[in-house]
């Protein structure tokens, strides 16, 4: 189906056309088309490879293209930082491509070799799409032996891919279990590696950017084995200081390349609340429309126009339950269109996700659901919508995810879908948040020592880790050692360290932080696998109870055995989903770091964490509405992690105008919109953080509220609030007191996930208790380091198991 030539402005004018419509437009934004800059292609580029790109229709390149290959072709390594449909993989493309041509030319027949990894299968699969399409093109790049190595590369391939392709395109995950570990089988193509291309690097974040930050150290430690000394070359989007997040990935020197010379059309890009519904939540709040429900219905009224669209959902369920709606709306005005729209994410079975993404590239599909498996660079060309249902956390995702649209230059609609929580509804009522910032910086921990303990023991059982080694891994290596040799992981001879046990290291970590194997989906009457869900999240997701979507057909969890890492579902179509509540208690383990703000503190440090699944609340898909709330039964999990917490002193609280028997209800609602905004200051989701408040805790002995980083010694995030909390705490009271409600909601203090059932809630205390707070911030100074002990690195060389802990 050809791309709509419908105007976005009319788009979005037919979409704003039914009753009380009008007004769930708060802000409508025109980012103007601009026009391409171009360069001459660079003298050392093949004939070859000049020609393919010509013949596929690009006469040359960009600016940005032509400086970032050229660095990289000079020996620097080198971050492309720029917009959606930026062009990116040309330039990694001409300075690899052209090495490969000429080192096709060696008796082997692979001179030079270069390595491709992508957070995702779909992006490595539409790469190996894409060389294939050049490859067609001009036959003279025949001589690329080009391979997709992920865990559906069946055994056969992956011995031919080891002994001569060429360009070999993987995932952090097969270099951190396969390529790695068997790096003797790999020898001759790491002797030739000239490349490492890391694509969508600003993924990289929090916990998996800390593992595959040490990844990419244990691959330059192979390389120099076999004599190597690879460029890396990371295309990224549009992130704040994306050299210095590159280089913390890389642990080398980048330069980098964010002047973006290529053109795009006028994008219109508006922000959508979704009405009150009239329902009551809890304690009598009021309830609006779900994000779900709401773009589920623009997604079909897009449709039935034609216009192509992908909305992208928050989850994997969110993005069936979108689906299901869709369906059923389209189905009623004709059956066809209902099998026109479908919904894309991780955890589906390869076969699924390949027909998915057929269908994407040939236009069978119109509309597609989508979790952030699609939010990445995959070349799906013509569409002309991109609905958001809720903020994804972070600027760069939404630029990301908006970028979508248009991608062959046209003019395209982007909208954004308030969710019911505090930092959605302080982004639809303030868009110089989202469109007068710069975007974030990536945050992510290198140095963590439950990160960097595993990846430790992986190196060694490589090869034997030497002194030599640690100034590679970072200045906490040294220090987990003794701890690791004390667990008998490593033994220390004269040559180095070396791994003692016969079973695999790479199974000590999970390094996309989910803690543990992942928990298989199976329906029980027919013993077919749906799926997997991450072990973290296995407690609030598959509980007995919860609803799991597969496909647009929903199930029901019937048993969930933790200890064989199985969910039992069967078949159901209950009209209500389920959101499971936890309750939480917090140890300070340290205070690492203070600042004093007048008679408050904050600080910084190292705490451990208790929390239970204790109960799901069932509501009903298009209100909201609270049906219920069931207990459950399941086992305390913990954590040591990092936290940012601050106090107040009882002198402040009655200042405040706030009454002792107020003051855990205060307390309750800060913690709750703080965390809902700090996704605004840290590159976090709001499921990737906790908080605890109290009126009296017993460690600082003072009315405290903690916001901690829910994975094992921490991601990052606490710290990015402790270094921003002026600005975030400020955001925070602004957001609670311009809400419209009286006494507290979903909007402003209300948490999804408070196993306290919200209660108790004080949204003025709160107000009063944050003003209190930072009415001592401007007058301030620099923030007080204390010169203490971190004991999470020994923690972390202790707790290193074949299990980590789950978060």
């Amino acid at each position: 189906m050809q791309p709509s030539t419908r105007p976005p402005e009319g788009l979005l004018g037919r979409l704003m056309a039914g009753r009380d419509r009008p007004d769930r437009v708060t802000h409508v934004r025109r980012i103007p088309a601009r026009e391409g800059v171009t360069a001459a292609w660079p003298d050392w580029v093949r004939p070859e490879v000049g020609d393919a790109f010509r013949a596929a229709g690009i006469e040359l390149p960009w600016e940005h293209q032509a400086r970032a290959a050229s660095a990289a072709a000079q020996g620097r390594s080198v971050v492309i930082a720029t917009g959606t449909a930026s062009g990116k993989s040309l330039a990694y493309l001409l300075p690899v491509l052209t090495t490969l041509v000429e080192g096709a030319d060696a008796p082997s027949g692979r001179g030079a070799t270069a390595l491709y990894l992508s957070p995702t299968k779909a992006l490595a699969a539409d790469q190996a799409r894409a060389i294939e399409e050049l490859r067609a093109a001009s036959p003279a790049l025949g001589c690329v032996r080009t391979a997709t190595y992920d865990g559906d590369t069946p055994v056969e391939a992956r011995r031919w891919i080891r002994a001569h392709a060429s360009y070999v395109l993987t995932n952090p995950d097969m270099l951190h279990r396969a390529l790695l570990p068997g790096h003797r089988s790999w020898g001759p193509f790491l002797r030739s590696l000239r490349y490492v291309v890391i694509d969508e690097c600003h993924t990289y974040r929090g916990v998996f950017g800390s593992h595959v930050a040490q990844l990419i150290r244990r691959l330059r430690r192979v390389c120099r084995r076999y004599g190597s000394d690879p460029v890396f070359i990371l295309a990224s989007a549009t992130v704040s200081d994306p050299a210095a997040a590159a280089e913390r990935l890389i642990g080398d020197t980048v330069v980098e390349v964010t002047e973006d010379g290529s053109p795009h059309g006028e994008l219109v890009f508006a922000l959508w609340e979704p009405p009150l519904t009239g329902h009551e939540g809890e304690h009598g709040a009021p309830v609006r429309r779900t994000a779900t429900a709401e773009t589920a219905e623009l997604l079909t009224d897009l449709v039935l126009d034609g216009v192509r669209t992908v909305a992208f959902v928050r989850s994997r369920r969110g993005a069936e339950v979108v689906r299901v709606i869709a369906r059923d709306h389209l189905a009623r005005v004709d059956e066809k269109l209902a099998d026109r729209v479908a919904t894309y994410r991780a955890g589906y079975l390869p076969q699924e996700r390949r027909a998915i993404e057929r269908a994407l590239h040939d236009g069978t599909l119109l509309g597609v659901a989508a979790t952030t498996a699609l939010e990445l660079g995959v070349d799906i060309s013509g569409l002309d919508a991109v609905l958001i249902a809720g903020y994804p956390g972070t600027r760069a995702s939404l630029w990301q995810q908006a970028g979508r649209a248009g991608r062959a230059g046209q003019e395209a609609l982007a909208i954004l879908i308030a969710r019911d929580d505090p930092l959605d509804t302080f982004l639809v009522h303030h868009p110089e948040a989202l469109f007068d910032r710069p975007v974030e910086a990536t945050v992510l921990d290198p140095d963590n020592p439950y990160v960097l303990a595993p990846h430790l023991c992986a190196a060694a059982a490589e090869f034997a880790l030497t002194e030599e080694d640690l100034e590679l891994f970072g200045p906490v290596a040294a220090e987990l050692l003794p701890g690791l040799e004390r667990r008998g992981l490593l033994r220390r001879r004269t040559s180095g360290w070396y791994w003692t046990s016969r079973e695999r290291a790479t199974d000590l970590t999970d390094i996309r932080g989910a803690g543990g194997p992942a928990v298989r989906v199976v329906e029980q009457d027919t013993g077919r696998l749906l799926g997997t869900v991450d072990a973290p999240a296995a407690h609030a997701a598959v509980h007995p109870g919860a609803v799991h979507l597969h496909q647009g057909d929903t199930f029901v969890v019937r048993e969930l055995d933790l200890g064989e890492g199985v969910a039992l579902v069967r078949a159901a179509n209950p009209d209500w989903t389920t959101s499971a509540r936890e309750v939480t208690e917090i140890r300070v383990l340290e205070s690492v770091r203070t600042q004093e703000w007048g008679a408050a503190r904050l600080h910084f440090g190292s705490v451990e964490v208790t929390s239970r699944v204790v109960s799901f609340q069932r509501k009903r898909i298009a209100t909201g509405e609270v049906l219920g709330e069931h207990k459950l039964d399941l086992p305390q999990r913990s954590l040591r992690t990092r936290a940012v917490w601050w106090t107040v002193t009882p002198e402040q609280v009655a200042a405040a105008g706030i009454e002792a028997t107020d003051l855990p209800g205060a307390a309750h609602a800060a913690e709750h919109a703080s965390i809902g905004l700090l996704p605004l200051f840290a590159t976090c989701d709001r499921w990737d953080i906790g908080g605890v408040s109290t009126a009296l805790h017993p460690d600082t002995r003072l009315p405290t509220v903690f916001v901690y980083d829910g994975h094992p010694g921490g991601a990052g995030f606490a710290e990015r609030a402790y270094v921003t909390a002026a600005a975030w705490l400020t955001a925070t009271r602004a957001a609670i007191a311009s809400c419209e409600c009286e006494h507290g909601c979903p909007s402003c203090v209300q948490s999804p996930k408070c196993g306290n059932g919200n209660q108790p809630l004080d949204k003025a205390g709160a107000v009063a208790l944050l003003g209190v707070l930072l009415a001592s911030v401007s007058s301030t100074g620099p923030a007080r380091a204390e010169t203490r002990a971190d004991p999470a690195a020994e923690d972390a060389s202790a707790s290193t198991t074949a299990n980590p802990p789950a978060t």
